[in-house]
């Protein structure tokens, strides 16, 4: 190779490693999936490479533009897949030990309650909320890159928050998070039932991703109130625990544990908690979405 294209394709890679962390976050915000984020991100890299880049007067823009309307046809691909999907389906956590923002200006829309809210979004309404709250992108840029009108991108944005709003509870500290599932790790590992419903919301949820894999014992429907999942979580007390190694991280922003035998995840367990106390649970075994653990 010539020294000149070398140093051309050298420059390339500087431009896009150095805005790699946004695009990765725009991708896994819009899909809650690391190895398909990693798919766009790969994508848009390649179009990069192959493009006339002495019509892209800014790099950021044309590249943050091309991996958010990557995104919104992967999400259309993922949808259909997750309707044939086994049991409750998940996002696959991140470890955000390292950059709690994952490439944001704001940790917005990472956490696993707002990721399963935003599957109910189109996909557009998504971009539109994802390049707003959580890299405070302006209007008209927003416009520009889900090709709407300006009016149309806030009237997309209002009506994501609307959503996420409708669908969330109040938050806490992330002292008052750990504690909670320091609590629940504890109750639940006694069996302790009358323990385990006094640290649930009324209304708390239990849901389990297995994606169906032989001899991931989850459960393949959500769990659903509080004496209800306090009796599922005892029922499985004697056997689930044993022997596991207990990791805390930090997942999707917030305090995570993960359970592993003899060295490999089986199970990574984060929660959504409330003033009220814990609204949701939510148990990834799959072990294709452990990697980051």
């Amino acid at each position: 190779m010539p020294e000149s294209s070398r140093s051309e394709l050298d420059d390339v890679a500087i431009v896009f490693d150095s805005i790699r962390p946004r695009l990765f976050g725009i991708a896994y915000r819009m899909l809650g999936s690391a190895s398909e984020a990693e798919d766009v991100v790969q994508d848009a890299w390649l179009r990069w490479q192959t493009y006339d880049r002495s019509k892209v007067e800014r790099p950021v823009a044309f590249l943050s533009t091309t991996t958010t309307r990557l995104a919104i046809n992967a999400v259309q691909s993922a949808r259909a897949r997750r309707e044939t999907y086994i049991g409750p389906w998940l996002p696959e956590p991140v470890d955000t030990s390292a950059d709690p923002a994952l490439g944001a200006e704001r940790g917005e829309a990472l956490s696993f309650a707002v990721l399963l809210l935003l599957e109910k979004l189109s996909p557009t309404e998504r971009a539109a909320y994802v390049l707003r709250e959580s890299f405070e992108y302006p209007y008209r840029q927003i416009a520009d890159t889900i090709e709407v009108s300006e009016a149309n991108a806030r009237q997309l944005v209002t009506r994501a928050r609307k959503h996420i709003a409708a669908g969330s509870s109040a938050s806490v500290s992330t002292e008052d998070h750990r504690r909670l599932l320091a609590a629940f790790v504890d109750a639940a590992q006694n069996g302790d039932l009358a323990g385990l419903t006094a640290l649930f919301a009324e209304d708390v949820v239990s849901s389990s991703d297995g994606g169906g894999v032989k001899d991931v014992l989850a459960a393949r429907i959500s769990v659903e109130g509080d004496v209800r999942v306090a009796k599922f979580v005892a029922a499985f007390s004697s056997h689930f625990w044993t022997a596991a190694t207990i990791t805390w991280v930090q997942a999707n922003g917030a305090p995570a544990i993960v359970l592993a035998r003899e060295g490999i995840p089986y199970t990574l367990l984060t929660i959504a908690p409330t003033p009220a106390g814990i609204a949701q649970l939510h148990w990834v075994m799959n072990p294709s979405k452990l990697g980051a653990f």
